[in-house]
């Protein structure tokens, strides 16, 4: 064992660096929002005094609470566990043991980088659901920080490792395994534009938009905006589309740039190596995140597109792992890549990205006609209700026929394969999904039908991996009774 851990152990309880009364600001500004608007409001109504006595209160209040939580905060690294114990009034003490822990991460927001602190935070089997389960130690010294790491890897599982193996994982190999420069950051954050802040900017829009001043798809708006602009007022005035097809480019490019912002923070410095006991991933550009993904924890494969996506040939690769990734299963080691840079990550777990083109399987053309029948119901439901609501019903009527068609390309994408000790199930057209299953990982399978599957023909069945929050990736919406007897039979076999 290497000579120098036993000085990492504690004596007695350590407090956290007194800096955390500086780091632990960020909480306390995020859930400061609902003070901001009351202040706000009271300072509208006229009412200031109360305003800024509200502020300077919820100020006050936040920085005492940090400071009780330093001084009641200790944490005590013993031989096999990390206990912490915490509290005034209600006192706590967690114990850790360090065969419990699925690894040990580093992570550094912009405080902590300037003044050489980071936050430790242990994966436990219960951190992706519970919070409170995660070992986390806030703000330290970053040479703490890596000691502590490096302690309870060699301790995880009470089996001594020599020193050698514990300094090899924090040699970057001679090249990363995968990494992304800037200009491929910014590729992957055009991609992941936000249709969530589209569609919460287009309710706001419609509901407050003339109280906040802000309302893309108003001709009223417009005018204003080109108070000074002649022709194109004037424009604006005679066509009433303008304002629809303005107020949609205004959404579709707020969308766009909070993508590439968000993408930005989190890919920036994008870096994934391959250590000798796994992966090694990290990036970020103010909070810089240092993730371990240990080998023999990855669970599956998955590598995801969409059709934009693929018709660029860019995908995201991800591994399903029993340690979390910031209460996910999913660790992405790849958000922007080729499929041969995908194929490379997974070649170094010695596992195949694709089986021989000769197995896939389709899915039975029942799966199509049960939606397709369904779709064509909706339709003939709206149609006959168009003699009172014409214009609504045929608009029902498209929805449902496009329903019909993404119901048919994704049947046409379906398939699965059973090559030697792996299985591959790939599924999805507007959100693609391929996912990689070593056979020996699959814990329980379901063969699932109703009376209506019956009636077209077909079963599904769904696969319980460990990792947790991609269940949806595990299964085949539709095969044969006999198909999934016999795949389940040779799943199953020794």
């Amino acid at each position: 064992m290497n000579e120098a851990t036993p000085a990492v152990q504690s004596e007695r309880g350590e407090r956290l660096h007194p800096l955390f009364l500086l780091t632990g600001l960020g909480k306390v500004i995020k859930g400061a929002w609902g003070i901001v608007a009351g202040g706000a409001y009271l300072a509208f109504q006229g009412r200031l005094g109360l305003a800024l006595l509200l502020l300077v209160g919820f100020v006050v209040l936040s920085i005492a609470s940090l400071l009780i939580r330093w001084l009641t905060f200790e944490y005590r690294l013993e031989d096999d566990q990390l206990r912490v114990e915490q509290g005034l009034l209600n006192r706590s003490s967690r114990s850790i043991p360090f065969d419990r822990v699925t690894d040990v991460d580093i992570e550094q927001g912009p405080v902590h980088r300037l003044f050489g602190l980071a936050r430790v935070r242990m994966e436990t089997g219960a951190s992706a659901t519970s919070k409170d389960a995660e070992g986390l130690l806030d703000t330290i010294a970053l040479d703490r920080a890596r000691a502590i790491r490096d302690f309870v890897r060699a301790r995880r599982g009470r089996q001594p490792i020599p020193a050698t193996a514990v300094e090899t994982e924090e040699v970057d190999t001679p090249a990363p395994l995968f990494a992304m420069d800037l200009r491929r950051v910014l590729v992957a954050g055009v991609f992941n534009f936000s249709l969530a802040i589209i569609a919460a900017l287009f309710g706001a829009s419609q509901t407050i938009g003339e109280v906040i001043g802000f309302d893309p798809f108003s001709r009223s708006f417009w005018l204003g905006l080109l108070a000074s602009a002649g022709p194109l007022r004037d424009y604006v005035l005679a066509h009433r589309f303008v304002a629809a097809i303005g107020g949609t480019l205004v959404l579709l490019a707020i969308g766009v740039g909070t993508g590439l912002v968000r993408t930005l923070l989190r890919e920036y410095g994008f870096r994934l190596d391959r250590t000798g006991t796994g992966f090694r991933r990290r990036r970020g550009l103010l909070t810089l995140t240092d993730v371990t993904i240990p080998a023999r924890r990855v669970q599956a494969s998955i590598l995801a597109t969409g059709p934009v996506k693929r018709a660029f040939g860019w995908f995201v690769f991800k591994l399903q792992s029993l340690a979390t990734d910031g209460g996910q299963g999913s660790h992405v080691v790849a958000p922007l890549a080729r499929q041969d840079e995908a194929a490379a990550i997974q070649q170094s777990l010695d596992r195949p990205l694709l089986p021989d083109p000769g197995l896939w399987r389709p899915y039975p053309r029942g799966h199509f006609l049960s939606g397709a029948v369904l779709s064509g119901i909706g339709i003939a439901v709206a149609l006959a209700a168009s003699a009172l609501l014409t214009p609504l019903a045929l608009l029902a009527a498209a929805g449902l026929a496009l329903a019909a068609l993404v119901k048919w390309l994704e049947w046409r994408r379906s398939r699965y394969a059973l090559d030697n000790d792996y299985l591959f199930l790939d599924r999805g057209w507007w959100r693609q999904r391929l996912a990689v299953v070593p056979v020996t990982r699959i814990q329980s399978l379901d063969i699932v039908e109703n009376g209506w599957t019956r009636l077209f023909g077909f079963v599904r069945m769904r696969f319980g991996v460990p990792g947790g929050s991609m269940l949806s990736a595990f299964s085949i919406d539709a095969l044969s009774r006999d198909d999934a007897t016999a795949l389940r039979e040779r799943l199953v076999t020794p």
